[in-house]
C-alpha cells in the first residue's frame, strides 16, 4: 500500500488541495478527486500521514454512493482513475481516487443531525435550538432527536471553520425550491443511510453532504459521503452508557488525535491550534489508522 501525504500528478492541472483531496482538471467536464492520507483536526493539517486512510475514505464512499443512487445522483463518472495518468503516477491514485463530473457546487454544507452532540449540543444548552430548528427541552448529550433535522453550514475558506447558518440563509443563497429539495433529499439519504448503519451495529449521529448542480441543472451528490471524516459514526456498544453519564460516546473517527492534541504541551503550554501541528507518536498515529479501518470493516461485513 503506497502511503500518501500529498499526491504529485503532472500530467494534470492542479485545481484544488483541501484538506484530505487532491484536485485534477481532467478536461473541461471531469475532475479526478485523490484522497491523501493527511489527516487535519482542528482545521490544521498533521505533519504526518495516517497510512491507509485514503483508501479507506474512498472504498467507504464507494460503498455507500452505490446503496444511495435510488435516492440522488451522484457524481461518478464510472471510469477508472487510473485510466487518466501517465504509467508513473498509477500508484498514487489506485485505490484512493474517483474520477468524477464537473459540477457547479453548491457553496452550502448540507449538515443532517439525528442526535445531539458536538456543536449541536453546544447551542441547544444556550438556546434548545441548532441552527434555528427549535427542540424540545429536556434533551442531553448524544439524545436522539425526536427526527432528524436539517443544520447547514456555509463554506469557509481554508484554515477557517465552517460557520452554521440558518434555514433561511440557504433560501437566500440558492433560493427557495433548491433549498428546499436539498434539505428534503439530504435528510432522506441520512434516514436511509442511518438504518443501513444501525443494523451493523453503528449508529450515524450526524453527517454532512456537498451537492453540485450538473449542465441540467440537476441535484446531484459530490465529494466524499457518509465517511468517519465527514459523519459522526459511533458503536452501539458503550452509546446507552456514555448517554446515561451525560458523556461522548466512543467514535469511529480522529478523536484519539484530538484528545492527544488537546491534552499535549508545547514549551510547557497547550498547543494553540494553528500551524504548525505537533508532531504525531506513532501510537496515535496506529490507533487512528485503527479506527478508520475497523469502521469500513464492520460496515461492509458487519
Amino acid at each position: 500500500m503506497t502511503t500518501v501525504h500529498t499526491s504529485s500528478i503532472q500530467s494534470l492541472p492542479l485545481l484544488a488541495r483541501g484538506k484530505v483531496r487532491d484536485n485534477y482538471a481532467v478536461g473541461e467536464d471531469r475532475i479526478l478527486m485523490v484522497a491523501s492520507d493527511r489527516l487535519s483536526a482542528f482545521d490544521v493539517i498533521m505533519g504526518e500521514p495516517i497510512p491507509g486512510k485514503g483508501e479507506i475514505l474512498t472504498k467507504m464512499a464507494l460503498w455507500w454512493f452505490d446503496r444511495l443512487g435510488a435516492l440522488c445522483p451522484n457524481h461518478l463518472t464510472g471510469e477508472a482513475p487510473e485510466s487518466v495518468v501517465q504509467p508513473d503516477e498509477v500508484a498514487q491514485v489506485t485505490g484512493r481516487s474517483m474520477l468524477v463530473k464537473r459540477l457547479r457546487p453548491i457553496p452550502v454544507e448540507a449538515v443532517v443531525r439525528g442526535y445531539l452532540a458536538g456543536s449541536g449540543w453546544k447551542e441547544y444548552q444556550d438556546n434548545r435550538a441548532v441552527c434555528g430548528v427549535p427542540l424540545p427541552e429536556g434533551l442531553t448529550n448524544a439524545s436522539k432527536l425526536p427526527r432528524p433535522i436539517f443544520t447547514p453550514a456555509a463554506k469557509a475558506a481554508a484554515g477557517e471553520h465552517d460557520e452554521n447558518i440558518s434555514y433561511e440563509r440557504v433560501v437566500e443563497v440558492v433560493g427557495p425550491k433548491l433549498a428546499q429539495q436539498i434539505r428534503e433529499v439530504s435528510i432522506a439519504i441520512y434516514e436511509a443511510a442511518a438504518q443501513i448503519a444501525l443494523a451493523k451495529g453503528m449508529i450515524i449521529a450526524d453527517t454532512k453532504f456537498e451537492f453540485g448542480l450538473d449542465e441540467n441543472d440537476t441535484l446531484v451528490l459530490m465529494d466524499e459521503v457518509l465517511t468517519p471524516d465527514s459523519s459522526r459514526y459511533w458503536p452501539v456498544e458503550g452509546y446507552e452508557a456514555a448517554l446515561a453519564a451525560g458523556t461522548n460516546p466512543p467514535s469511529y473517527d480522529k478523536q484519539f488525535v484530538r484528545d492527544w492534541l488537546e491534552a499535549t504541551k508545547i514549551n510547557g503550554k497547550p498547543w494553540d491550534k494553528t500551524p504548525p501541528a505537533p508532531r504525531l507518536p506513532a501510537e496515535v498515529i496506529e490507533k487512528t489508522a485503527a479506527k478508520y479501518r475497523e469502521a469500513l470493516d464492520r460496515l461492509t461485513h458487519g
